[in-house]
C-alpha cells in the first residue's frame, strides 16, 4: 500500500501553539440546518463568520470519518480512518451542483433543531445522495471525478468494502466467506464487477463530501480560522483499513477476529478498566523493526487528515509510548498488560515523509515521566482540562498556576465532559470541589460559572484556550455531547441558529481581546485551493 504523493509541506510546528489565541469546539454534526443535522453547508459558513466576529482564531471538530452507527453514530468508531461522512454532507451543495432539484429538498416531519435524530437523517440523506447520483451518472463531463478518484489512493478498497457491506446486510467483514474475508485476487475481481454500481454510489459519495469540504477549508483559511481535526490512535475491528491490511494487527489469521485488544487498566474511575474493543497494530516485523506496510498507512491516515484540517489532536497519544494490551478472550480489562509503543521512531518517520507536524497530544489521565518526555521531545503541545482542577489541592496539575510550558492547550471541558453548568449543578460533584471553582475565579456566588471557566482558560498561560459551544451558551448537563461508557443519547446535540447571537458573539469577543487571544490573520492555504468569497452565498 504505497502513497502515491506527498504534500508539499506541512503547516511549521513553529508557528503553532506559541502566539497567545482561543477557539470553540463544535462538531459539524451540531450545527443549525433545516435536515435535521448540521452539514458542510450554510450552518458552517455563518458559523466561521461567527468565530471571526468572536475573535476565534481555531474551529475544533471531532473526526470528519463515517460512524459505523454503533455507540449512537460515534465519530470515534467509524468503517474507514480515510473516508468522510456522507451525512455531513450539504443538500443545498447538491442543490448547486445539479445533482438533485429543489423539491428534493423537502424533509419529513420531525427533524429537530435540538438533536439530531440519526436514523431519521440516516434514511433521508441516503435517498438524497441516491438520487443524485441517478442524476450524476447522466452528466458527460466527469474529468474532476476522474482525478479525484485517482488522487485518493484508498478510495477503491473503501468503496468495495461498503458496497460488500450494504450487499451482505452490515454484516462485519470477518464473517464474509473465506475468499473474500482473505481478498483473494479472484472473488475481489468478481465483486468489483458484481457490484460496479454500488461501488460508484460509495465513490460518489466521497467526491461529494470532499469537494464541500475544501470549500470550507479554503473559505475557513481566507477568514484566518484554523481547522483542529481529532483522530483517535485506534481504529474499529469491521473497518476497511482492517479488512485491507490484516497484517499489520494481530488478527487470527484464519478467522481474521483480534487476538489481542486496547483499552487501559483498572484505575480509580473503575475497577476493571476500560476493554474498547479495538485490534492493536502489529507495530514491529518480525525482525524487530517498525511495520513498513502499517507506516504506509500511517502516512496516507496523516496525509489524508491534514488535506482536511489545519491541526490534528490525538486521541489517547499515550499509546505511542506504551499501551496496554488485553487478550480477545477477556470480558474485562483487568488482565491485560503494558507493551512498549513505537514511540519517537515512528513520529521521526513520520515527519521525514510529512514534514513538520501540528499535533496536540490528548495527554490526559494517567501519565507516566515516559510519555511526558515523548510528548515534550516532539514539541507537542498537551492537554488541561478545567473541569479536573478542583478535585484535590494546590498542587493539581490542572490548575493554571501550575502549567508547566505556555506549549499547552487548556479547554473548559471536552466533547467527553459535562457542560460546565451541568458540572457545576451536578451532585455528584463534591462541594469542596465547586467551593474551590469559586474561590479560583474569585467570584464567589457566581451565577454565570461557565463565564468563570472561560476567564480562567483564556488568563491562563496557555498559547491556546478552547471552549466547547454549550459552555460559550451556559447550558447545562441535558446538552453534553457524550457520556462515556454509555451507549444512548449521545452525539445527538445541535445549536440552534438564534443562539448565535450577536450578543453571544461580542462577548465572547470581548473576554477574548480582553486577555490578548484576538484573532490574527495567517496563510493557511495553498493557492491552489484560494477561492473567491465576493459572494459568499455562491459557496453554497
Amino acid at each position: 500500500m504505497k502513497s502515491k504523493h506527498r504534500p508539499s509541506k506541512c503547516k511549521d510546528i513553529k508557528s503553532f501553539a506559541t502566539k497567545r489565541a482561543s477557539g470553540v469546539l463544535l462538531h459539524i454534526t451540531s450545527l443549525p440546518s433545516e435536515f435535521g443535522i448540521g452539514d458542510l453547508g450554510r450552518g458552517a459558513f455563518d458559523f466561521i463568520n461567527f468565530l471571526v466576529n468572536a475573535e476565534q482564531q481555531y474551529w475544533q471538530l471531532l473526526p470528519l470519518v463515517p460512524t459505523c452507527g454503533v455507540f449512537g453514530h460515534s465519530p470515534y468508531a467509524s468503517f474507514s480512518a480515510f473516508a468522510g461522512n456522507p451525512l455531513l454532507i450539504s443538500p443545498h451543495g447538491l442543490l448547486d451542483d445539479g445533482f438533485i432539484e429543489t423539491d428534493d429538498l423537502a424533509t419529513p416531519d420531525g427533524f429537530s433543531e435540538y438533536y439530531v435524530d440519526f436514523p431519521m437523517v440516516q434514511e433521508w440523506k441516503e435517498n438524497l445522495l441516491r438520487l443524485a447520483h441517478e442524476e450524476f451518472k447522466k452528466q458527460q463531463d466527469k474529468e474532476q471525478y476522474g482525478a479525484f478518484k485517482k488522487n485518493m489512493v484508498w478510495l477503491d478498497d473503501y468503496s468495495l468494502f461498503m458496497a460488500l457491506k450494504e450487499e451482505r446486510d452490515k454484516e462485519p467483514w470477518y464473517e464474509w466467506p473465506a475468499g473474500l474475508r482473505h481478498r483473494k485476487p479472484a472473488e475481489l475481481k468478481k465483486a468489483r464487477n458484481r457490484l460496479a454500481n454500488e461501488i460508484d454510489y460509495f465513490q460518489f459519495e466521497q467526491y461529494c463530501f470532499f469537494n464541500q469540504l475544501k470549500k470550507l477549508r479554503a473559505f475557513a483559511g481566507q477568514k484566518g480560522v484554523e481547522l483542529i481535526g481529532d483522530i483517535p490512535i485506534y481504529v474499529s475491528l469491521d473497518s476497511a483499513d482492517v479488512w485491507m491490511l490484516q497484517d499489520c494487527f494481530h488478527l487470527n489469521a484464519k478467522t481474521g477476529e483480534p487476538i489481542y485488544v486496547a483499552g487501559v487498566p483498572p484505575d480509580y474511575f473503575s475497577d476493571t478498566g476500560q476493554r474498547w474493543g479495538n485490534p492493536i497494530y502489529r507495530w514491529k516485523n518480525k525482525k524487530g523493526s517498525l511495520n513498513e506496510d502499517l507506516m504506509q498507512w500511517w502516512v496516507q491516515r496523516l496525509e489524508q487528515t491534514f488535506k482536511m484540517v489545519d491541526i490534528v489532536r490525538v486521541d489517547h497519544f499515550r499509546g505511542f509510548e506504551s499501551y496496554w494490551e488485553i487478550p480477545a478472550e477477556e470480558e474485562t480489562a483487568i488482565k491485560g498488560r503494558w507493551v512498549k509503543g513505537p514511540g519517537l521512531e515512528f513520529f521521526h518517520r513520520m515527519e521525514k515523509e510529512l514534514g513538520a507536524l501540528p499535533i496536540i497530544a490528548e495527554d490526559l489521565g494517567i501519565i507516566t515521566p515516559e510519555v511526558e518526555k515523548l510528548r515534550d521531545d516532539l514539541g507537542f503541545p498537551g492537554m488541561k482540562i478545567l473541569q479536573f482542577a478542583f478535585d484535590s489541592d494546590a498542587a493539581n496539575t490542572y490548575l493554571p498556576h501550575n502549567y508547566p510550558s505556555t506549549n499547552t492547550v487548556v479547554y473548559t471541558g471536552t466533547h467527553d465532559n459535562d457542560t460546565v453548568v451541568g458540572w457545576f449543578l451536578s451532585p455528584e460533584v463534591m462541594e469542596s470541589s465547586k467551593e474551590r471553582a469559586r474561590r479560583y475565579a474569585n467570584h464567589p456566588g457566581s451565577k454565570e460559572m461557565h463565564w468563570d471557566f472561560i476567564r480562567m482558560a483564556f488568563s491562563s498561560t496557555a498559547a491556546i484556550a478552547i471552549t466547547p459551544m454549550q459552555d460559550v451558551l451556559g447550558f447545562g448537563g441535558d446538552c453534553r455531547f457524550n457520556m462515556p461508557s454509555t451507549t444512548e443519547g449521545n452525539w445527538q446535540w445541535r445549536c440552534a441558529a438564534r443562539f448565535l447571537s450577536g450578543e453571544v458573539q461580542n462577548k465572547l469577543a470581548g473576554e477574548t481581546r480582553f486577555y490578548n487571544r484576538e484573532r490574527r490573520m495567517v496563510q493557511i492555504k495553498e493557492p491552489d485551493t484560494i477561492i473567491e468569497i465576493e459572494d459568499e452565498e455562491s459557496l453554497w
